[in-house]
């Protein structure tokens, strides 16, 4: 974010006019050359590059944040939302993506992972319903099991502060979810 305020600055102060919410045509050429950095290097070893978007007004699809989206092979979306429910790390797992998640998920996880995902999306469909008292418990069983698993789910999404687990464990802990 920083990086591209300051190349839109430069490139305002070089006459280029502004385009998407005032970023210079530049910002989004360069965004490319400074993220693709990271990766394999031939005969080098590897650069990894945990870059951060602090995104206007949470829209997580104004131009910085969505063009940065476009570039790298995954994202982790932290939601003011969830932390100030006091949820942590606030985490939003349906707006988090990773390109390269089935080619480093071990195959028990797979399914356990796109149960979770079923979950949180059906849960978030029908949540204020549920809030209200409007859903009737028995109208879809989709639904009720999504409800049934929300407890445990928002438990293993959350980690306190001095609480730490393996990969292993986390992977043990997310299959057990649905066992």
């Amino acid at each position: 974010t920083r990086f591209a305020m300051a190349y839109r600055e430069v490139g305002l102060s070089l006459g280029e006019p502004p385009t998407s919410r005032g970023y210079t045509p530049s910002v989004f050429a360069q965004l490319p050359r400074l993220l693709e950095r990271a990766g394999r290097k031939k005969g080098a070893g590897s650069i990894t590059g945990i870059y951060t978007v602090l995104v206007e007004g949470d829209d997580v699809n104004e131009p910085i944040g969505d063009a940065v989206r476009s570039i790298v092979d995954g994202h982790i979306v932290l939601t003011r939302e969830l932390a100030q429910e006091g949820h942590y790390p606030p985490i939003d797992v349906l707006q988090s993506i990773s390109r390269i998640m089935r080619d480093i998920q071990v195959p028990g996880q797979i399914p356990s992972y796109e149960r979770l995902i079923q979950c949180l999306a059906t849960y978030k469909r029908v949540e204020d319903l549920v809030n209200l008292g409007a859903y009737k418990s028995g109208t879809n069983p989709e639904i009720d099991y999504a409800i049934s698993k929300m407890g445990p789910i928002r438990e293993f999404l959350r980690q306190g502060v001095d609480e730490s687990s393996s990969l292993e464990e986390s992977i043990e802990q997310l299959i057990g979810l649905f066992q």
